[in-house]
């Protein structure tokens, strides 16, 4: 289950959920006196915190005050050390792990019942015979309409242990009363692989939207895919990839580099020194690789690309990436919550950190796109400012530069037309979706004959969509919305978001790169161009 895609985050604060996490984890329940030895600054706190519990006049949630104190040390120390609540932490945990366990549709709330938008290819749900359209009234005996109840509560209800089940009452159109179906609750995975498609003849695309545990094995069947199609080069898009776990990054790159190459090396406050290799594992080594990164490219991601790029193996096209080269470990504290606490830093081949500062603040940190946006930076090359003291060279001269991000080595300027905030920001509210979902409402039957290819390279989007598109915002929305300056974008997007809806597994990527200007350049770079 999951509610709408959610796509492009714009704002760079979005590294602060992923970052690079090493595979282990401490547990400080395991061995307290050696994390915790008793002294007068800890004691202080234990203190203040009891003090407050039993003798302040009000009564005050204490765990509150805790979660405020962690904050306030992880504050002090960097960006990306970050404190991860209960609350969060099971939501946390499935996003990297890559899946969950529940019933597998994608819905949203729809005149207060649960509408299924498309039920996911070859989950219990779809297993089942639930459709796109259909309403979930009841689960077991627990009824599923009306305003009451939030999307947190209708998702518990529909989850549950593995192989458990589950009974659905669902109202379908056109059916002359409730349909009954029993589903077994299976693992649903959390997709990090987006899309995996031809370009050419030649170009394969993928593109990955982070490193969870279940995307390198989700990767390795997206290449091997490719190369059944013909594949000899691949176009990797690692754009508003935030990154995650920096062993599945390692194995990402060695399947490009050949054997005992450097991927990257890390050293922590003790001075230690850990470095991989390349192993035999690679089958793209003799391949082209063209790597897309932006801005909201980070930690992970930039492995990626910083190791291969100080291999002389492939390109790097787009823009300069975050600026991320902190590694963390995660730890738990205990009580269902835990710490992300920055143990060491990373560095690219040739000994480059590509952490940029943060020594005015966490603010300052996250606000740097906006310098990056008044700088000319995403539209000029020539405005990203280097550090001459942070020059490094590849072994086959190249020049590249340490001290905040991946600099490309082919650059896209930022589209601002397909990139306009208003309409990233209406797509990752979900109202793209739950328009389309609204429109093939009106005809569930229109598309079944529908072709994939047939609808991605011939399907048009008349103007008529884009103005019933307009008056459904502002119907919904305080504002007055009108496209005049971009009526073709919002046709693409209306598109990509009905062939997702319709298609699933990659459909949405397949449309909307159909104008996509880095993609264009890499197609130009495979050609000779």
């Amino acid at each position: 289950m999951s509610n709408q895609k959610k796509y492009w985050p714009l704002v760079l604060g979005v590294a602060i959920a992923a970052g690079i996490f090493i595979g282990g984890k401490l547990d400080f329940t395991d061995s307290p006196d050696r994390l915790f030895s008793t002294n007068s600054k800890k004691d202080k706190l234990n203190r203040l915190i009891d003090y407050i519990e039993y003798d302040y006049v009000d009564d005050v949630n204490t765990d509150s005050i805790v979660d405020v104190t962690v904050n306030g040390i992880l504050d002090n120390l960097d960006p990306h050390s970050v404190y991860i609540p209960k609350a969060d932490m099971a939501r946390v945990t499935e996003e990297m792990k890559g899946d969950f366990v529940g019933i597998g549709v994608s819905f949203y709330t729809y005149k207060d019942t649960i509408a299924v938008i498309r039920a996911i290819e070859n989950g219990p749900s779809a297993k089942a015979g639930i459709k796109g359209g259909d309403r979930i009234i009841m689960a077991n005996s627990d009824s599923l309409f009306g305003t009451h109840l939030k999307d947190g509560e209708i998702i518990k209800k529909l989850k549950g242990a593995i192989n458990s089940k589950v009974k659905l009452k669902v109202y379908r159109r056109g059916e002359p009363k409730l349909l009954n179906f029993t589903v077994k609750r299976g693992k649903i995975p959390i997709k990090s692989v987006d899309a995996a498609y031809m370009l050419t003849e030649k170009l394969g695309y993928i593109k990955v939207n982070r490193f969870a545990e279940s995307t390198y094995k989700e990767f390795k069947s997206g290449i091997e895919k490719l190369e059944i199609l013909g594949a000899t080069e691949i176009a990797l898009d690692l754009r508003d990839n935030p990154g995650g776990f920096l062993g599945v990054a390692e194995q990402i790159v060695d399947e490009f580099l050949e054997d005992d190459k450097l991927i990257l090396f890390t050293k922590n406050k003790r001075g230690d020194i850990e470095k991989s290799y390349a192993t035999i594992k690679g089958d793209f080594e003799d391949g082209k690789v063209y790597v897309l990164i932006d801005e909201n490219s980070a930690s992970a991601s930039e492995i990626v690309a910083g190791a291969l790029q100080d291999n002389d193996k492939g390109t790097i096209v787009g823009r300069r990436s975050y600026g991320k080269g902190l590694v963390q470990r995660e730890m738990d504290l205990g009580d269902g919550s835990a710490v992300r606490l920055t143990v060491s830093r990373y560095y690219t081949p040739t000994g480059r950190s590509i952490q940029r500062p943060y020594t005015n603040g966490n603010r300052d940190y996250y606000d740097e796109y906006f310098d990056r946006l008044d700088s000319g930076e995403l539209l000029d090359p020539e405005k990203i400012k280097v550090d001459d003291s942070l020059k490094f060279t590849t072994p086959e001269g190249k020049v590249v530069y340490g001290g905040g991000g991946i600099i490309p080595d082919v650059f896209v300027p930022i589209d601002n037309s397909m990139q306009n905030e208003t309409l990233s920001f209406l797509l990752r509210r979900g109202f793209f979706g739950n328009f389309v979902f609204e429109e093939l409402e009106k005809d569930r039957h229109l598309h079944d004959n529908a072709s994939r290819q047939v609808f991605i390279d011939s399907f048009e989007v008349g103007s008529d969509l884009v103005f019933a598109f307009q008056d459904y915002l502002n119907l919904r929305t305080e504002s007055k919305v009108t496209f005049v300056a971009y009526h073709e974008e919002v046709k693409q997007y209306i598109k990509a978001t009905l062939a997702d809806q319709l298609f699933g597994a990659g459909a949405f990527e397949e449309v909307y790169n159909q104008n996509d200007i880095m993609i264009d350049e890499v197609i130009k770079l495979s050609d000779g161009k």
